[in-house]
């Protein structure tokens, strides 16, 4: 099979396909393809996991003759592969990342891009000397209403961004904390930066969301400038579990993030986007029934679609990306400004719950009146010791210009 080299596309032939972790949430990458019924576009040269016999999917590539290994180099050493989907814990992307380049190969690398913007400087550096492109998954950028509404966002339709807002409570349980080895972790056994905390894995989406949103272009985000940073941890873990960021932009809008694992109930992600011209909102409450929703100033309204449909929707772009040179939304530059938050927001303190308020259930903990006190930081645009949470201390401010002059931005 001819490769993909510089300035080279494989336009209609197979796409060779390299799965990296292929257990947890790689296996959803494994049953997409897996269960995909169209016109043969690609074929899996290969998976690699150091434990390939946690992925649910296992037999059914063991039928279909897939070459599996434990380590990329054991796969780069008998095959090759024109995209790399890379599903690996956080302390992994980057040095996946860059070994998938230096073979040649493209690359779909999991949310975050990396635990360091360093880590990520690395990555654009090995991008640009391979020629190839490297996407970052977070679906809700490679969905058809998010980019809707980002292209409204870019021509102005919407006005100027004023005040972004996003809410998630999202309870984890012991199970989620016990899953491996580096969950919740800030640094792994060998000293590599993790980073793992409810803002920079599982709600992480959300965050980035809103940078990305109000991005100067297709595949670039806000540039953030200064935080005000609240942590908060409930459970026996190294790194916070609840997080409250205002976040100042070089674009002019404010952005509040607030996410948590610690509470009882569970409220699905939310937001609300001020412009000059219109309001645009996500809440099923508010009766945009699972669509984004834009009410304009004139009253008129506009629906964008849901976000979180048609999930994999990244896999299959990036596979046109190789297969036609199609531009991918979102790459290591468009999911920068979450990594530099992210780095930033790490130098505040972490503040424990007083014990008091700490419930202790059979399958998870909760901090009591945690949903409450967010939900009225929400709808106030305030942080927890802004409106008086007992158990709140105030914010710490980060200016986030040391990472800012390392990207030129």
């Amino acid at each position: 099979m001819t490769k993909r080299r510089k300035g080279r596309l494989i336009v209609g032939k197979s796409v060779a396909i390299l799965l990296v972790g292929i257990g947890g949430y790689g296996n959803g990458y494994v049953e997409e393809l897996l269960n995909y019924k169209g016109e043969e576009i690609f074929k899996i040269a290969g998976a690699v996991d150091p434990a390939p016999e946690k992925c649910k999917s296992i037999e059914k590539l063991k039928k279909l003759n897939v070459p599996i290994y434990h380590t990329m180099e054991e796969f780069y050493a008998e095959h090759q592969a024109d995209l790399v989907v890379i599903s690996s814990p956080i302390q992994f992307h980057s040095e996946q990342t860059c070994l998938a380049l230096s073979y040649g190969s493209n690359v779909l690398c999991e949310k975050p891009v990396s635990a360091t913007v360093e880590e990520a400087l690395r990555m654009i550096k090995a991008r640009d000397q391979a020629g190839k492109f490297v996407g970052i998954g977070y679906q809700w950028s490679f969905s058809e209403a998010i980019s809707s509404l980002k292209q409204d966002a870019l021509t102005g339709k919407l006005g100027r961004p004023k005040s972004l807002k996003t809410i998630v409570l999202w309870p984890r349980d012991f199970a989620y904390y016990t899953r491996s080895s580096w969950a919740g972790k800030i640094r792994d056994q060998k000293g590599n930066w993790i980073l793992d905390s409810v803002a920079n894995n599982a709600t992480a989406h959300f965050l980035h969301n809103m940078f990305y949103v109000i991005g100067e272009k297709t595949d670039r985000s806000a540039v953030p400038l200064e935080l005000d940073v609240e942590l908060y941890r409930a459970n026996q873990i190294e790194n916070y579990d609840t997080a409250a960021i205002r976040i100042k932009t070089r674009e002019g809008a404010d952005i509040l993030f607030l996410a948590t694992h610690a509470t009882k109930e569970r409220l699905e992600p939310s937001f609300c986007f001020e412009f000059d011209k219109a309001t645009v909102y996500y809440d099923e409450k508010d009766g945009s029934s699972g669509e984004i929703r834009a009410v304009f100033k004139d009253g008129t309204t506009k629906h964008y679609g849901d976000p979180f449909l048609n999930r994999r929707r990244k896999l299959w772009i990036c596979i046109d990306a190789v297969r036609s040179g199609t531009p991918i939304p979102c790459g290591i530059e468009a999911a920068l400004a979450h990594t530099v938050c992210i780095n930033g927001a790490q130098k505040a303190g972490i503040t424990n719950y007083p014990a008091e308020l700490v419930v202790k259930g059979e399958e998870a903990i909760y901090v009591k009146g945690l949903g409450d006190v967010l939900k009225d930081c929400y709808e106030r645009q305030l942080l927890p010791s802004e409106v008086g949470a007992s158990w709140a201390k105030p914010a710490s401010k980060v200016d986030l210009k040391a990472y800012l002059d390392q990207l030129s931005w």
